[in-house]
């Protein structure tokens, strides 16, 4: 049987292809809806998010794209509903490969919020160090 959060992740999804779009798509997101905030490659989250961890990690995932993703136009973070997200994949920069789906692999996100309960993905390929770090102390700076 089919979870919801698999439908999600399989489903058909709508990029965000400009900068500005993510900056009105984030203000979309709303931070008491129960998001589950899952980095790929860590133990899949047992419960939502607290809201303010959701804005924490809203914030700092906006500001890690915005570094890291030297183009300019956005294209990595992608959808269920672009109004109303109850699903929402994010491409790690520095990890991209084809994440439009063309591919017969495509990579894993580095990141998905998901309003349904997450499923652990599994990732086959070694996750870096350095955004281990990066998500672990998102929470721990969370209350700040």
């Amino acid at each position: 049987m089919t979870s919801e959060f698999e439908r999600l992740y399989a489903g058909r999804l709508w990029g965000i292809m400009s900068w500005l779009q993510l900056s009105e798509f984030w203000q979309r997101i709303d931070a008491d809806a129960g998001w589950y905030l899952y980095a790929v490659g860590e133990p899949a989250p047992t419960a939502p998010s607290a809201p303010e961890e959701t804005r924490q990690f809203v914030h700092r995932i906006d500001e890690l794209l915005r570094k890291e993703h030297h183009e300019d136009y956005c294209g990595i973070v992608y959808a269920d509903d672009v109004q109303a997200p109850r699903f929402v994949k994010i491409y790690d920069p520095n990890h991209l490969g084809s994440s439009c789906g063309s591919s017969k692999h495509p990579p894993l996100p580095g990141w998905i919020m998901s309003l349904a309960p997450t499923v652990d993905l599994k990732p086959s390929g070694h996750i870096p160090a350095a955004r281990r770090r990066w998500w672990q102390s998102l929470f721990s700076s969370a209350g700040e």
